[in-house]
């Protein structure tokens, strides 16, 4: 049996993170790893680029039964650390948009950095853990092949997005067996099936403002054959919602507009007039008549105004697509008995959890990633 002080459970983002901050506290550490590779969703993210954090780093932008679970570990470890960090390991970044930051030269480049900062500990790759025991003050780790031991076992296994990564519940399992709670997890940071749109509209990207309860959320929404995707639909996904509401032509008072075109321009059609603002197949379909804006009534141009800025479509008619597709998950292991400021469980002294194996998700735009740094540096110093 091999004896470590610290085992990390997950070689992903958040369990690397780990690894490296119990190395600086002079730990002897383990990472036992069930796929063949470290860091594959690193290396999957932003589209391979890496959205590695975000200045926006803030609680509003975590979702979970208590998102408030987030503040100290990101207080703790602010955007400005991973930037410096990314600086220290000589990674390019650049920002797609302001605050938004990702590795110019690519994920690669984040996982060398990461693989560098772990390379004094030992990283049993395709190793499967099978149980976790605690007997006394110490775990015994089973594996498919060797058996391990600590004093300090963190659970860095993720959530079950992206199965064809190779992702694994046994962070869940675990989390159960020592008496934690698991959160219902759900698809999150997803397209949706609807069939509120045809499929003829596919492939048009606008920006749009949703809102849904008593949030907005202003992003670049993608028409599919399957029904809607892009970024306002992901940031969407990730939050509660009942109805959403979808406004195609944000910040623009289309039925004023319309009135004022009956007024001094009435042989224009209301076609004509949303292709001003909208791409012309979906204008199309919105307005398919040709006859003059001057021929409608006002309560006409009201109704065909609402079909544009306030598209509602029911929850029920609404279908999150899958785990295989989903960025993240909301849902996970319960936070209410999980230390904030250490990531220790509160039921199991020496067990810690980390990442997105907990009931947090964060927005899109590399919070979700950010998470991951802070609460793997937080467990790897405590543990």
């Amino acid at each position: 049996m091999k004896k470590y002080d610290v085992i990390i459970i997950g070689a992903g983002a958040s369990g690397l993170m780990a690894a490296s901050a119990a190395l600086k506290t002079g730990k002897s550490v383990a990472i036992l790893e069930s796929g063949d590779k470290p860091a594959r969703k690193v290396l999957a993210s932003g589209g391979g680029r890496c959205n590695f954090t975000n200045a926006a780093v803030s609680v509003k932008r975590y979702f979970g039964n208590n998102v408030d679970f987030v503040r100290s570990a990101i207080t703790k470890v602010p955007f400005t650390e991973i930037i410096n960090w990314a600086q220290d390991h000589d990674i390019s970044w650049e920002e797609k948009t302001e605050g938004q930051y990702f590795c110019a030269t690519g994920a690669a480049s984040v996982v060398d950095a990461l693989l560098f900062d772990v390379k004094n500990a030992d990283i049993h790759l395709s190793t499967t853990v099978v149980k976790v025991l605690k007997i006394n003050d110490v775990f015994k780790i089973l594996t498919n092949g060797e058996e391990f031991s600590s004093k300090s076992v963190i659970v860095a296994t993720g959530g079950v997005s992206f199965p064809a990564l190779g992702v694994s519940d046994i962070g869940y399992k675990i989390a159960k067996q020592f008496g934690h709670k698991i959160i219902p997890i759900r698809p999150a940071l997803c397209a949706i099936s609807t069939n509120y749109f045809p499929s003829c509209l596919s492939g048009i990207s606008i920006k749009v403002q949703i809102s849904l309860n008593k949030e907005s959320i202003e992003d670049f929404m993608l028409f599919t054959h399957f029904g809607l995707g892009g970024p306002a639909i992901y940031r969407a996904t990730v939050r509660d919602f009942n109805d959403i509401i979808i406004n195609m032509t944000p910040n623009v008072n289309l039925y004023e507009i319309f009135k004022d075109a009956k007024t001094k321009n009435g042989k224009k059609s209301t076609y004509g007039i949303l292709s001003e603002f909208l791409p012309n197949r979906l204008a199309k379909w919105l307005s398919p008549e040709t006859k003059n804006i001057a021929d409608y009534k006002d309560k006409e141009l009201l109704e065909l105004s609402n079909r544009v800025t306030k598209v509602t479509i029911s929850n029920r008619d609404i279908k999150l697509h899958g785990l295989q597709s989903a960025e993240v998950v909301r849902g996970g292991i319960d936070t209410t008995k999980i230390s904030s400021k250490t990531m220790e469980s509160q039921l199991c002294p020496g067990l810690f959890f980390t990442g997105e194996v907990l009931d947090i998700a964060g927005d899109l735009g590399g919070f979700n990633l950010h998470w991951a740094w802070a609460s793997g540096k937080i467990a790897g110093e405590n543990a």
